[in-house]
């Protein structure tokens, strides 16, 4: 439910069958080895339709774009494209390839691979894939033509401003993949149980073993292009393991036994881990707030009439807004490593976020108020629930997912807090599949609790804000617009056709402020990012965009410490 950039940004920890890898002498081994882990194996190795990030923390270190996202600078750079020029009007775009890139297995990377990648994957509607959106404009696809064997053209039907951005796109190998895409069968190639070496990206690793359920050993790629500022070949590492840990308690044991590199820090999880920095040789870093945030919405076209009156009315989310204690769930969910999430946007999409945007502050006053002056509600038969004017009383069904043990917490506070103010909300914990499903495609729920992954650059949230996006389901079936919801589609088309980064700052202050003014979503608060990381490889600058090892192909780990 997301659009991601290309970074690093991983949860990690070990587990093999028996006895720890770690436990023998395998010095060697590890030296120049950084042992990760996933809470679930991947579902492919496709780059092209991978969506779970159980997938794409893996294929973002096997495939590149033309362009790369550098979370330190904020700024997009050259990666596969050298340089590039375009026309004044925005509408032709030039890229002049780099000229010693290979794939994986010794092939030249030429414009063909890219035009491909365009034109008979992204735009092949028999292949579903969310870079298709990204790329049609006002319902005309991109022309991309490979006018040499190292220069591509783009031709836009409009000007598109994050453009540069978008082609972090992955670029794929048209010499391994074109019969596939032709036969029919490319949504099925480069499976769990492919043949590693047929898995062929320009990426600083490739894949050379597949345990299923156990690991997944990525080794260094000796053809990769890219060197260090002295001429020596990268990427310096070795070897990267991923190991399949479900259990976030069994992580954390891990890392304390030495037996992993890095351990994605929860807020429980702080007050143990800090005093034994020295002891265990870690150290923790604090990489600032996530760029995803946890929200409540409500079904504003539900079949129960009432229901869909109160979801619909802006003092009701209002109301609701206020009634939610914020700074608790910082200081006991999250151990005060949270911040409060006012805006669509992360503190940490620093190009675009709006400080001054408005925060609802916990007020059980000011809900009490709207809800009966304004709403109309009030406890009249004296049993602690709200009533409207025929009777109906003030009870919610708040969807939640059932793996989420920190929403559910989150989604337990919040019911609190509203039975306190006399709404009435019955949680109900689904599958996450299950959940979406309700959200997306049966459209049969009241209100649910749940996160987003947010952008850098909002254009590539426009699947949730834009009125006819497919995540936009608080308002799915409406039979026009809200008029807030028109104005913020205005908004993102002027933000994506506009060159000038002012200009596209002021539509995007004016979407944030239109969102927290119109509450179709209430957001609650965005956790800090914070890793604990070994020692061994030395002082590390992690961030929120880019994970804790950004360049990793940089990344060296200290001789012996294994």
């Amino acid at each position: 439910m997301k659009a991601r950039i290309s970074v690093i940004f991983l949860a990690l920890s070990l587990v093999t069958a028996g006895t720890p890898l770690r436990a023998a002498e395998q010095s060697d081994f590890f030296d120049k080895a950084l042992v990760l882990s996933v809470s679930t194996e991947p579902k492919t190795f496709n780059v092209m339709v991978a969506q779970e990030t159980s997938s794409t923390e893996i294929t973002q270190l096997l495939f590149e774009g033309l362009t790369e996202f550098d979370p330190r600078t904020g700024q997009v750079v050259p990666k596969l494209a050298a340089s590039w020029e375009h026309s004044k009007d925005g509408l032709v775009w030039t890229f002049h390839l780099r000229k010693d890139v290979r794939w994986s297995d010794g092939v030249p990377f030429t414009a063909e691979d890219v035009q491909f990648t365009f034109e008979k994957i992204i735009f092949n509607p028999a292949i579903p894939n969310g870079a298709r959106d990204v790329f049609t404009l006002r319902g005309k696809p991109v022309m991309v033509k490979a006018t040499g064997a190292s220069t591509v053209k783009f031709v836009l039907p409009e000007p598109l401003a994050p453009f540069l951005f978008a082609l972090s796109q992955p670029i794929v190998p048209k010499h391994i993949l074109e019969k596939a895409v032709d036969a029919g069968t490319f949504q099925s190639v480069w499976g769990l149980g492919e043949d590693p070496s047929r898995i062929v990206g320009t990426g600083p690793f490739r894949i050379s073993k597949v345990l299923p359920g156990e690991r997944i050993e990525l080794v260094r790629n000796g053809h990769y292009w890219k060197k260090d500022a002295a001429g020596n070949a990268l990427p310096r590492l070795e070897r990267i393991l991923f190991l399949i840990v479900p259990s976030a308690e069994n992580q954390l044991l891990r890392f304390l036994d030495g037996e992993t590199d890095v351990y994605a820090v929860r807020g429980a999880d702080y007050p143990l881990l800090k005093p034994l920095e020295s002891k265990k040789k870690f150290k923790i870093y604090r990489a600032g707030p996530s760029l995803g945030s946890y929200f409540v919405a409500f079904n504003q076209q539900t079949k129960t009439p009432w229901k869909k009156a109160w979801f619909r009315s802006r003092d009701f989310r209002r109301a609701l807004a206020f009634g939610i204690d914020r700074g608790s769930m910082i200081d006991i969910v999250f151990n005060r490593l949270a911040v409060k999430q006012c805006s669509p946007l992360s503190p940490s999409a620093p190009l675009y976020f709006d400080p001054e945007t408005r925060c609802y502050d916990h007020d059980p006053v000011v809900t009490k108020t709207i809800l009966a002056d304004v709403v109309g509600l009030a406890d009249k038969n004296k049993d602690g629930v709200l009533e409207d004017a025929e009777g109906h009383p003030l009870e919610i069904v708040m969807m939640i997912s059932s793996e989420d043990p920190t929403r559910l917490e989150l989604a337990q506070m919040i019911r609190e807090d509203w039975r306190k103010l006399g709404i009435k909300v019955h949680l109900q914990p689904l599958e996450f599949n299950t959940l979406v499903t309700k959200l997306t495609v049966t459209h049969d729920w009241e209100a649910v609790l749940i996160g987003l992954t947010g952008p850098v650059d909002p254009h590539f949230g426009a699947n949730v804000w834009l009125s006819n996006g497919n995540l936009h389901f608080w308002n799915e079936g409406a039979a026009k617009p809200e008029y807030y919801e028109t104005r913020i589609d205005e908004l993102f088309h002027k933000a994506s056709v506009t060159l000038d980064p002012e200009r596209r700052k002021a539509y995007y202050k004016e979407w944030q402020r239109l969102a927290v003014e119109e509450l179709p979503l209430i957001y609650t608060v965005a956790p800090e990012i914070v890793y604990a990381v070994r020692d061994r490889f030395g002082a590390l600058q992690p961030t929120a965009l880019g994970g804790p090892f950004y360049p990793i192909e940089e990344l060296e780990p200290q001789k012996g410490t294994a």
